[in-house]
């Protein structure tokens, strides 16, 4: 299969505030899901929702920061799967910020969807950040 997400969105808000919303747990769990994230490279983080056993996953989203460069890339690991420390999901997923004269490009690369039982998980994924990032997008208008 091997296939992976791509989603560009842009905001009218300066990269530090994007960025903001990409690396505080508080401000990540309005737009995405509770979390213990911390903006450290290697650092070991989780994702939690309520299960989706349509999808074979238990709703935890185990993640590791790969790489982080202030206000303009981040990366982590995104796994995933039905419990039981099986992993069904191993997936990186890619923040990019391009600083624009009026504003900020936030571009999403998610891949590694690379096994068939991955499909459904993709599908749904790829409109699910689209969403995602539109909230981003409404929670900055609400804030300046």
């Amino acid at each position: 299969m091997n296939k992976s997400i791509q989603q560009q969105i842009f905001y009218t808000h300066p990269p530090k505030a994007v960025w903001a919303y990409l690396t505080q747990p508080e401000l990540m769990s309005q737009w995405l899901m509770p979390n213990d994230f911390q903006p450290i490279l290697g650092y070991d983080f989780s994702f939690k929702t309520k299960p989706i056993p349509s999808l074979d996953l238990d709703g935890i989203f185990y993640c590791k920061v790969l790489e982080i460069v202030t206000y303009k890339k981040l990366s982590y690991s995104w796994k995933g799967g039905p419990g039981d420390g099986k992993i069904s999901l191993d997936s990186i997923v890619v923040w990019t910020l391009v600083k624009k004269n009026t504003g900020t490009e936030l571009q999403l690369v998610h891949s590694g969807f690379k096994e068939i039982e991955n499909y459904s998980i993709f599908m749904g994924m790829t409109d699910g950040w689209l969403k995602n990032m539109e909230k981003i997008a409404k929670l900055l208008n609400n804030v300046t």
